[in-house]
């Protein structure tokens, strides 16, 4: 069924993980006479609650901080069972019974439980990611972390070592990845990966940068994306410079370990008229990471018969063209593109779902790219590869990839490769969703969305402005070796006449 398992570490990251699960439950099918176009095997799990009753479920597993899930219980209605277990009494002296007071569910969350119709979300309403969650879990994907509590002042969950150190000791005394993972992995039946969703330039991004090295010696040659998101709200200079060298260090980490890494600003560094971000909230600053990841990764779980599977190794098949070029730039447009022309490339003709001819053209990105950085990519860079993903009304054609011939060809001769796939499934408008955020002309229930990856010598500029960070804010030690792998990784995405060595002092 090749199985994506999803990994969500920290606060940002379930909240964009929220707005995910919403978008693949709308998918659903209830009718036999009505045939999806996603298969839900790929993320959702069939299982049976206590009472027999089939539930379908989430393959994720959810870690947050204590304080940080909100109303969401971990039993919840599907496994509730009807009389609680009584506790066996071993002590027959007074006790004392403190409890934590509850978060009550909101309004929106009480007519969900009682099968009731809902109402658009705005700002006030959303207080945690899951007032605005639409699914069930499995009880064992909620994995509170008690040793540090939300938006703590006292301990703050904010710099990359105290992550690091936290997975470490939790580790050390449960093994993560046996008790937390495996029981997803052995529900499959063809695993075509795994994706981890991140902060990355806070503390989660130390946890997930030490979890990503354990899921690496446990499946070494399993595809594991990771989804960085960074904060480019603006931000006080210290401040600044604490979550820049996070990320700094998370860039060093994730570039070596994971299959594909992608960087994800709260706030694109600019963007079209037509994207109202009216607040900067993590409900409304992950709806629009969600509309672009989402897109992007789409062609994974269309429901394609046997010959046309397109899988997450697939992907980096055609994105990373040398072997060493993970690092990729996510970009999204509400307006589909009939061809979009990239560095001198573009598909101008598709037949069965392939490029069948490039002709030269001006070099045009989509309306936002949501790598972060103080300057975009120069408009001269050069893309090795880039796949593109239509959602559209019109009429579509069948996903498909170019031959391994037709690949190979192109890389030999320094040719952009491009990919496109098309569907007639848009990207849903849920009363979850900010309704405002791409300002949609009239009542819609769906959006055109054209979303892209692509893997481009502008990626050696963004990773040599997170390399001079390290000047400022590391130690020495720490100082020397993420540099170090910072300039290897800038190395990988040279193009052309540009020195290999690349610009800058040693430490």
């Amino acid at each position: 069924m090749h199985e994506i398992i999803t990994l969500q570490l920290g606060q940002r990251s379930n909240y964009l993980a929220t707005h995910f699960w919403n978008a693949q439950e709308s998918y659903f099918k209830y009718s036999d006479q009505e045939d999806s176009l996603v298969n839900a095997d790929v993320h959702f799990r069939a299982g049976l609650g206590p009472d027999n009753v089939e539930t379908f479920t989430p393959r994720t597993v959810i870690y947050d901080l204590k304080g940080g899930f909100g109303s969401l219980r971990k039993i919840n209605a599907l496994y509730d069972l009807e009389e609680e277990p009584t506790a066996a009494r071993l002590w027959d002296g007074a006790t004392l019974t403190q409890h934590q007071q509850a978060i009550e569910p909101s309004r929106y969350q009480t007519l969900l439980d009682q099968g009731l119709p809902t109402f658009q979300l705005h700002d006030g309403d959303v207080r945690y990611w899951s007032d605005f969650n639409r699914v069930f879990y499995h009880p064992r994907s909620a994995v509170q972390l008690d040793q540090y509590e939300l938006n703590s002042q006292l301990m703050p969950f904010e710099n990359w070592s105290t992550g690091e150190e936290l997975f470490r000791d939790l580790d050390k005394e449960f093994d993560l990845i046996d008790r937390d993972v495996r029981p997803f992995v052995e529900e499959c039946d063809q695993m075509q990966g795994l994706q981890m969703l991140a902060g990355s330039d806070d503390a989660w991004g130390g946890f997930a940068a030490r979890y990503l090295d354990s899921l690496r010696d446990e499946y070494g040659k399993t595809s594991i994306w990771v989804w960085g998101s960074e904060n480019t709200t603006r931000l006080p200079r210290r401040e600044q410079l604490l979550r820049s060298t996070n990320a700094a260090r998370s860039m060093a980490a994730f570039g070596q370990q994971a299959s594909a890494y992608i960087r994800l600003a709260t706030i694109p560094k600019s963007y079209p008229s037509y994207l109202n971000i009216h607040s900067t909230s993590d409900w409304v600053l992950t709806a629009l990471q969600c509309a672009a990841f989402e897109s992007a990764t789409l062609p994974t779980r269309l429901a394609h018969d046997s010959t046309h599977n397109v899988s997450l190794s697939l992907l980096e098949a055609i994105l990373n063209t040398t072997g060493t070029q993970n690092i990729l730039d996510l970009q999204l447009s509400r307006k589909p593109a009939e061809h979009t022309p990239i560095n001198g490339a573009t598909s101008t003709a598709l037949h069965n779902g392939h490029n069948d001819e490039a002709e030269s053209a001006d070099a045009e990105s989509l309306d936002i790219s949501f790598v972060p950085g103080q300057d975009q990519a120069p408009h001269s860079a050069h893309t090795f590869a880039r796949t593109e993903v239509h959602r559209s009304h019109h009429d579509s054609l069948p996903a498909a990839t170019d031959s391994r011939e037709e690949q190979l060809r192109r890389r030999q001769n320094e040719e952009t490769i491009v990919e496109k796939f098309e569907t007639k499934l848009t990207f849903p408008l849920l009363d979850s969703f900010p309704e405002s955020l791409f300002r949609p002309d009239g009542l819609r229930s769906s959006l055109e969305l054209t979303a892209a990856l692509s893997s481009s010598s502008g990626m050696k500029n963004h990773i040599l402005q997170l390399r001079e960070v390290t000047r400022r804010g590391l130690t020495s030690d720490e100082r020397e070796a993420t540099y170090n792998d910072l300039s290897e990784l800038a190395n990988n995405y040279s193009f052309g006449w540009e020195n290999s060595s690349d610009e800058g002092e040693d430490v």
